[in-house]
């Protein structure tokens, strides 16, 4: 008994539908795949972050007054610093003091953040114990 395999015609049929089933396959592998690696790659380390708080500044006469200006000039209250090593010797002055008066500093928002990290650099290395930024608040509109 034979069996017959094929079309009758002796010529095979163009397939002109596209066949779908390969593609739903691999679309449903890929979103299994995200759907399982997302959580793991949106975990990240348990730390309380800071919460915004504005302090009122309460200015006494021995604090220091640093201010930076966009053009990277440091100002001692409202004299100008000529160098680094002129703002370390003041500073080491006031390091010596009992009880040791507070640093703000004020840096212009055009500040580049070189120049107000040298300020910051420079209290570090003499030792200030009280060193603050001054900002604006943020405003209620």
């Amino acid at each position: 008994m034979g069996m017959n395999v094929g079309s009758s015609g002796g010529e095979d049929e163009v397939v002109s539908t596209i066949n779908t089933t390969p593609l739903v396959d691999v679309m449903l592998v890929l979103l299994i795949i995200f759907l399982i690696t997302v959580p793991v790659v949106t975990q990240s380390v348990a730390i309380s972050l800071p919460k915004e708080t504005n302090v009122i500044r309460h200015t006494k006469p021995e604090n220091i007054e640093l201010a930076v200006t966009k053009d990277g000039d440091v100002y001692w209250n409202t004299a100008l610093v000529p160098s680094t090593d002129d703002l370390k010797d003041r500073l080491r002055k006031i390091a010596q003091m009992t009880p040791q008066p507070e640093v703000h500093i004020r840096g212009d928002d055009k500040a580049r953040y070189e120049a107000v990290g040298k300020v910051i650099f420079a209290a570090q290395q003499i030792g200030i114990l009280k060193l603050s930024f001054v900002t604006e608040p943020p405003s209620r509109e």
